[in-house]
């Protein structure tokens, strides 16, 4: 006898909050602060495979910290961490104004991410390899890098690193340990497991370090990156940073409704993290756990990082087409500032005081060095790199070819 089905029907999985509506948060999965435990460093990747589901947290809504990822995070780094944060929502907002005044085409901010990248540079040394996305900024912050630099790349003039070869954003210092950002998505990844794979060829203590985001997971090369991370055990760490949206689609449309991202990094033999995003002092503790790993040959760790994309995905988009206007305000894990801020005052190593100052002393530098770099030129003014840097930075030796047709466009 042959049974009778229903037609069947493809699912489409759909956002949690549509504008005009409140966001149910409730996907989320959170776990209380303190009560996910930490491993030792020589853990199996398969024996991870709760810490993947779970949530690790340090910082309850008090601002106490809690639990064994707690331990060991010197008050240094935390104020070190604040200043970078700080930093970076400051330089933020500024290149945003900048780009609505046509100094420059374009601007991509980290509003909301920030613990991110700063408690993680914090977390490795200055010549381990990050391989970033365009919105880790806060590493540079950390690693205080020039702003001078960084803003003449955004404005693409005469004084550009890049010489007007890459999109604005799109940093590339090597002596900061900061690869050059790539457009295409996801190509971090592999990139960066090719650079731990020969660090560790070479015998070096050198470790790597790679972002994407949750969208970036759909993608070939990140499937790509963890075979290779698992099968020659890279001294790699792998970061998806989950901010709930790429450009306007919702996380679950790349695989993440009832899993976890980091949960493909257990099925794939990798031990693998997922981690409060916006809790500074789990960012750096889950950080150094996975940096110690990489550089003892233990292999690499995969951390999703929950957070939330606070502003628009880039200066070219409209979050409220797609979203609630007021998702950030709902969101339960907060900002990372005024949760560390918090955290700081509770244990005495911070005051109101102190961040209205440091705030307006970062402010006054951000202001400093965008004037500097703006007398070089902004996208208005036509200052740019001399076309003849066309030719440049290809070839060792610049072949006989070239130098005839730079001569004869008399540059």
């Amino acid at each position: 006898m042959t049974q009778a089905y229903e037609p069947l029907r493809l699912h489409v999985p759909e956002p949690s909050g549509r504008p005009g509506c409140k966001t149910d948060f409730s996907y989320l999965h959170l776990t209380d602060a303190g009560t996910v435990r930490k491993p030792q460093i020589d853990v199996e990747p398969a024996d991870t495979a709760d810490l993947a589901r779970g949530l690790i947290r340090v910082l309850d809504d008090q601002g106490n910290a809690h639990g064994p990822w707690a331990e060991n995070v010197p008050v240094a780094i935390l104020r070190k961490g604040m200043r970078a944060m700080l930093k970076t929502r400051i330089y933020d907002n500024r290149m945003v104004v900048a780009q609505r005044q046509k100094k420059m085409s374009f601007y991509m901010q980290s509003l909301g991410e920030e613990a991110i990248g700063s408690a993680q540079a914090l977390a490795l040394n200055i010549d381990d390899m990050c391989f970033p996305t365009y919105r880790q900024q806060s590493i540079l912050m950390a690693r205080d890098v020039p702003l001078v630099d960084l803003i003449c790349q955004l404005l693409s003039n005469e004084r550009d690193p890049l010489k007007g070869r890459q999109l604005p954003i799109m940093y590339s210092v090597k002596d900061a340990g900061f690869f050059t950002i790539s457009g295409n998505l996801a190509t971090q990844f592999i990139q960066a497991v090719g650079w731990g794979m020969a660090s560790a060829i070479k015998g070096d203590t050198k470790i790597a370090s790679a972002w994407i985001g949750d969208g970036a997971t759909a993608e070939s090369d990140f499937h790509t990156a963890l075979t290779f991370a698992h099968v020659y055990r890279a001294p790699v760490i792998l970061n998806v940073v989950n901010n709930q949206w790429a450009i306007s689609t919702f996380q679950a449309i790349a695989g993440g409704e009832a899993t976890t991202f980091a949960g493909r990094g257990v099925g794939c033999g990798i031990a693998s993290l997922r981690v409060d995003g916006n809790d500074f002092v789990a960012v750096y503790s889950a950080s150094a756990w996975a940096a110690e790993r990489a550089r003892r040959g233990l292999g690499p760790t995969m951390i999703e990082w929950v957070t939330y994309r606070a502003g628009p995905h880039s200066t070219s988009d409209d979050p409220s087409k797609y979203r609630p206007a007021d998702d950030w305000s709902h969101f339960p894990l907060g900002d990372p500032i005024a949760r560390l801020k918090q955290h700081l005052i509770k244990i005495g190593q911070w005051s109101e005081e102190e961040h209205a100052a440091v705030s307006a002393e970062l402010e006054a530098e951000v202001i400093a060095a965008q004037k500097e770099a703006e007398q070089y030129g902004t996208l208005a003014g036509g200052q740019i790199p001399s076309a003849a840097t066309m030719f440049e930075d290809v070839y060792k030796e610049m072949p006989e070819h070239l130098k005839r047709q730079r001569q004869e466009l008399g540059i």
